[in-house]
């Protein structure tokens, strides 16, 4: 995940009009359709990869390409939630015009700096496709459940023993700064993607596979005995120094994968066990039951990835309570209390309904962007859980084409990239965070949640 930091002054706009939030009353669902709709337009307008000369798929600076991938599934969900098809088109035309040559989102324009995590997000995007029974691609085209398949087989592969005795290294290609960090989101994805597309296609081997990978992820200390996910460890050290810092998408990731293999082992003790602990465990992430990014939020450096991580603690958090029912009672209030809050913050930039980072203030704060709308959009939709169909399998109801040997050809250096070409921007941009981690863990972590 490639980071990088800025914050818009947005604050004086509330000097020059008269603002209102966006109404929602979460009693109604016309309601939460229109904040959602609000909050979708809002965050659309920053996306420039549908106008001529420019590459669809892709956000302008200083957004990276996964948050590209998140914000298509976050447009997925919207369609699922609301009915509406208005951001089809343009969904549909990114989806697929980054699958690259080999159908697994490895496309030439990006793999000299691509993570495991910036690969899981949009294939996420595709197993969400899938799973919410969006319409299906031209048969000529990769198709939803395949793409998300090609992702996990082709990070399957990757399985590092080593170092750690296994998990996923954040870098796929040794020459990018990073590769000896192993981060918690990369690993998170795949035991994410492996669950789900255990329940959704009913084969072991994917189950086999999240079991494993939890089993490592709690066994490094990425996980702690009280299911507190932190941000990653340095294999140069064999994993035995940890950084200590936490997100919120860390424990979404988790809490999704572990619902679906409560699903899958139909409700086996030790997942409804764990799945308790890791919502527990989310819990730092609340201030009286508002979500919040603890580790940036209130001294004001998260950056602008960091500013869309609470939108896919939301997302998990609702399909969590769809394959996990009994989490209903513990997450339903969380996600209530959340969007309130959310809708709340939305009195900014030029429409005065711009939605801003911290919703615990009961105000704008001043910080627009696409992780800020993308973060407000589906908490506010999730609402809508028991307003739609549940998600499918290939068993009951899917409509998606897969391919069980999808991705499973290994990996080739980027596409016409001697590792020499590679440039200082682009090391800096996949290396920033890594290489302040390492400083973190071997000074002991920057910041720690006990």
């Amino acid at each position: 995940m490639h980071l990088f930091s800025r914050r818009a002054g947005a604050l004086s706009l509330l000097g020059m009009q008269v603002v209102s939030a966006i109404d929602l009353d979460l009693s109604s669902t016309d309601s939460i359709k229109a904040a959602a709709k609000t909050a979708a337009q809002g965050m659309v307008q920053y996306y420039t990869g549908n106008r001529p000369g420019d590459v669809p798929g892709n956000l302008p600076q200083p957004y990276y390409w996964w948050e590209a991938g998140a914000m298509f599934a976050a447009l997925v969900d919207y369609w699922y939630f609301t009915g509406d098809d208005t951001y089809n088109a343009i969904t549909n035309q990114a989806l697929l015009f980054q699958v690259g040559p080999n159908n697994d989102y490895m496309p030439p324009n990006q793999t000299k700096t691509e993570g495991n995590d910036d690969q899981a997000f949009w294939g996420m995007a595709a197993l969400s496709a899938a799973e919410n029974r969006y319409p299906n691609p031209p048969p000529d085209e990769p198709q939803w459940l395949a793409l998300a398949q090609a992702v996990f087989n082709s990070q399957a592969i990757r399985w590092d023993n080593t170092s750690c005795n296994g998990g996923l290294k954040w870098q796929i290609f040794t020459f990018n700064n990073g590769y000896n960090y192993k981060n918690t989101i990369s690993n998170g994805c795949f035991f994410n993607m492996a669950a789900r597309l255990a329940v959704y296609t009913g084969n072991t081997t994917y189950a086999e596979w999240a079991n494993k990978m939890y089993d490592w992820v709690s066994a490094v200390g990425l996980m702690s005995p009280t299911y507190q996910f932190f941000d990653g460890t340095d294999d140069t050290l064999n994993c035995s120094q940890l950084n200590h810092i936490q997100w919120s998408y860390n424990a979404g990731v988790f809490m999704l994968g572990a619902a679906n293999m409560y699903n899958f082992t139909n409700g086996e003790a030790i997942w409804e066990e764990r799945l308790r602990g890791i919502i527990t465990g989310a819990g730092v992430f609340f201030n009286n039951n508002v979500m919040y990014e603890v580790a940036c939020e209130t001294n004001g450096k998260c950056n602008v990835d960091q500013r869309s991580f609470k939108a896919y603690l939301a997302r998990w958090m609702a399909a969590t309570m769809v394959r996990a029912p009994f989490t209903r009672e513990l997450l339903l209030p969380l996600l209530q209390t959340s969007a309130r809050a959310a809708a709340q913050s939305c009195t900014g930039g030029s429409d005065g309904q711009q939605c801003g980072l911290q919703w615990t203030t009961g105000s704008f704060d001043g910080s627009v962007g696409v992780g800020e709308q993308m973060s407000a959009m589906e908490v506010i939709q999730s609402n809508l859980w028991d307003q739609v169909p549940g998600p499918v399998t290939a068993e009951r109801g899917g409509i998606s084409v897969g391919d069980p040997s999808a991705g499973t050809g290994g990996d080739q250096s980027p596409v016409g990239l001697d590792p020499d070409d590679i440039t200082t921007g682009d090391r800096v941009g996949a290396g920033f965070l890594t290489t302040m981690v390492l400083i973190g863990v071997i000074g002991g972590a920057w910041w720690m949640v006990a």
